[in-house]
């Protein structure tokens, strides 16, 4: 085995590649592709929600989803209507089934919110999905627009 060519593979934070598909009020970034590092089950990446935005309501298909968050308050929303709702801070993961239609929230007005993605397959499954969101116009904080629709 060739061990300089097939063994661990480094991918620098400044060599992330930022052609892959996107949804509105995100930036996704792909770390472990098969181009990039020779990956043949897995996906993995970054994510990024700026302050005082949200994602547009979306599914990834078949893929299993894990999110790890490293700064900030993701509040994800999820189901048929984005009916349910639960916030996530720096060190907790987030697990999204197959299907799932979600949302990620940023739950901070000052800071961005970042996460690593890891997903269970290679194919770049992004299905943007046309649902209203039922985030309030004022959460968590009073007399000021939280989301407004934009």
């Amino acid at each position: 085995m060739d061990w300089a060519k097939q063994g661990v593979k480094i991918v620098h934070s400044n060599e992330l590649d930022l052609n892959t598909p996107q949804t509105s009020g995100m930036t996704r970034a792909a770390a472990i592709t098969h181009a990039r590092a020779g990956a043949s089950k897995l996906w993995a990446g970054t994510m990024a929600v700026q302050p005082d935005a949200k994602t547009g309501p979306h599914h990834h298909g078949e893929l299993e989803t894990v999110l790890y968050v490293v700064k900030g308050r993701i509040r994800m929303r999820w189901g048929d209507q984005l009916e349910f709702s639960e916030e996530a801070r720096p060190g907790d993961f987030i697990y999204v089934p197959p299907f799932v239609p979600h949302q990620e929230i940023n739950a901070s007005l000052e800071e961005t919110c970042e996460a690593v993605v890891v997903r269970d397959g290679q194919d770049p499954i992004v299905v943007n999905l046309d649902l209203r969101t039922p985030e309030p116009a004022s959460a968590g904080h009073p007399g000021m627009p939280f989301h407004p629709d934009r």
